[in-house]
C-alpha cells in the first residue's frame, strides 16, 4: 500500500539542522504515526512521503516555508521585567506562556535579559530553519473511521484517548 490521502502512516526519522546537528529522532521509540493529509506533520515532509511504501527510505530537505515558517519579527518583543511578577530568576532559554489579546496563550522563549527588560520570542524554535529528515516508512494502512473522524492516528506512536 502506498501513502495517499487518509492513510495511517508510521515512520522512523532523524531530524538534523543544516550543520548536521541532531534535533530529534525516533530511535529507540515507537515510530511517529500520523494521518496523511490531515496536517498532522509539517507540509514539506508530508508532501515528500506521498506515494511512498513500507520499507522506503528517503532523505528530505524541508525549507522553512514548508516547515515551521519564516521567523516573524512581530513575534519577538521586548517587555518590561515587571511583566514577570513573582518570577525571581529569568534566564535565556526559559519558556513562558504569554496572553494574547484574544484571551488565548502562546508559548514564548526568553532570548535576552537585562535589568529592565526581557526579550521573548513567540516563533516556533524551528522557524526560519531548513530541516533535514532521514525517514524510513514503518507502516502504511487505511485509517479507521474513528481515526478519520478524530483527524489523527490512535495507538502506538499516535494519539491516545
Amino acid at each position: 500500500m502506498t501513502i495517499t490521502q487518509n492513510s495511517a502512516v508510521s515512520f522512523h526519522y532523524t531530524l538534523t539542522d543544516d550543520q548536521g546537528q541532531q534535533i530529534d529522532s525516533s530511535a529507540g521509540q515507537d515510530p511517529l504515526a500520523y494521518l496523511h493529509g490531515a496536517g498532522n506533520i509539517i507540509p514539506g515532509l508530508e508532501k515528500a512521503l506521498e506515494g511512498k511504501s513500507v520499507g522506503d527510505q528517503l532523505n528530505v530537505e524541508v525549507s522553512a516555508e514548508e516547515g515551521y515558517g519564516p521567523v516573524q519579527q512581530e513575534l519577538i518583543q521586548e517587555v518590561p521585567r515587571e511583566a514577570f511578577q513573582g518570577v525571581d530568576t529569568i534566564e535565556v532559554g526559559m519558556q513562558f506562556e504569554a496572553q494574547t489579546g484574544q484571551g488565548g496563550a502562546v508559548p514564548v522563549t526568553v532570548t535576552a535579559v537585562t535589568d529592565e527588560t526581557v526579550t521573548v520570542d513567540g516563533n516556533h524554535p524551528l522557524a526560519g530553519k531548513t530541516l533535514n529528515f532521514d525517514v524510513t516508512i514503518a507502516d502504511v494502512r487505511e485509517a479507521s473511521e474513528e481515526e478519520l473522524a478524530h483527524g489523527h492516528i490512535h495507538g502506538p506512536g499516535g494519539h491516545h484517548h
